[in-house]
């Protein structure tokens, strides 16, 4: 049991190292796709065939139910098959872990906020732009500080969902908890929407979204907390605007970072914002200044870094420590 536990423990250290390293190639995306694209085809058919339209609002719930049901065992069977194959081969755990980093998207995500820094150091136009390509919100109203704060935001959010989250749950599981964490993310992001359509088949998506990321979510508090104390901001901050702020987010998860990131960054996060036509009241978080700018997002990189340095030297340390006993 320990010695399972910290090979998955040494997978999850050595997946977040590859990933940091090379990412995921652009010309093997364009050859093959990636595995979000793989889960995504498979929701979307899913939605199509069992989400109908003239269906009552429990049967579309019902449906949504069985749709996570094969979502994720189909994660499951392909995970534990993918990760025999590979540990049956000698120094198995090397191409098990390049498979695995493709399920992670630090490298990925640092690009693109990195990005939208330099797009605003252009001009507001090219900022606006460049955020509008990672955030779902209408972006067109937006000064300097609104495209920076989104663009924190995200790198915040997503350091829980794109890296820590699948991380966590490979270092608990291996390769079949990543896939199955990815799934149910990727489902959430597709149909857990509180809209006429989704509203009730992806109500078991969403759902399940929330429990598997409520320890990821937290964890990434304390480590974005732990990335301000290294690059100079302020660790005691991150925390208390934690305890203080995060439950005012309408999610159970996403405040938890966002808010972490606020404190360490001494800014104000969140606020209201438009999502086409449907404008959401939200909670602000953190109690500095909302005038962010492509510095900030720039400190908020230095601190993401700093955050996936230490996980992957909780993971090693962890694999370890069990291997020591």
């Amino acid at each position: 049991m320990l010695e399972a536990l910290a090979d998955h423990l040494a997978l999850a250290a050595l997946g977040l190292s590859i990933e940091a390293a090379i990412g995921y190639p652009q010309w093997l995306f364009a050859a093959i796709g990636h595995p979000v694209t793989w889960i995504g085809a498979l929701i979307a058919a899913l939605d199509n065939r069992l989400n109908r339209d003239d269906a009552s609002p429990l049967l579309r719930r019902l449906a949504g139910v069985g749709a996570i049901v094969v979502i994720v065992s189909i994660a499951l069977v392909v995970g534990l098959a993918v990760q025999r194959a590979c540990l049956a081969l000698p120094f198995g755990i090397v191409p098990l872990a390049v498979l695995t980093s493709s399920l992670y998207a630090q490298r990925s995500l640092y690009s693109h906020v990195s990005d939208v820094a330099d797009a605003l150091d252009q001009s507001l136009q090219h900022g606006r732009a460049s955020v509008g390509k990672i955030v779902g919100r209408d972006v067109s109203p937006l000064d300097e500080a609104g495209v920076s704060r989104a663009a924190i935001e995200s790198l915040a959010e997503n350091f829980s969902d794109g890296v820590i989250g699948p991380a966590f749950a490979t270092a608990l599981f291996g390769l079949p908890g990543a896939l199955i964490y990815k799934a149910v993310n990727t489902a959430d992001s597709m149909i857990g929407h509180r809209t006429m359509r989704h509203e009730a088949f992806g109500w078991a998506s969403a759902r399940l979204d929330d429990l598997l990321n409520l320890p990821a979510a937290r964890f990434s508090a304390l480590l974005i907390a732990t990335g301000a104390a290294m690059t100079g901001a302020s660790f005691r901050n991150a925390l208390a605007t934690c305890r203080r702020d995060a439950g005012a987010h309408a999610s159970p998860n996403a405040g938890w970072p966002e808010a972490a990131m606020a404190g360490a960054l001494g800014l104000r996060l969140g606020g209201p914002r438009a999502y086409g036509s449907h404008r959401v009241d939200g909670a602000w978080l953190g109690s500095g200044s909302a005038e962010a700018s492509s510095k900030d997002i720039r400190r908020a990189l230095g601190i993401f870094r700093c955050a996936a340095a230490t996980a992957i030297c909780v993971f090693a340390g962890a694999a370890l420590l069990l291997l020591s006993k």
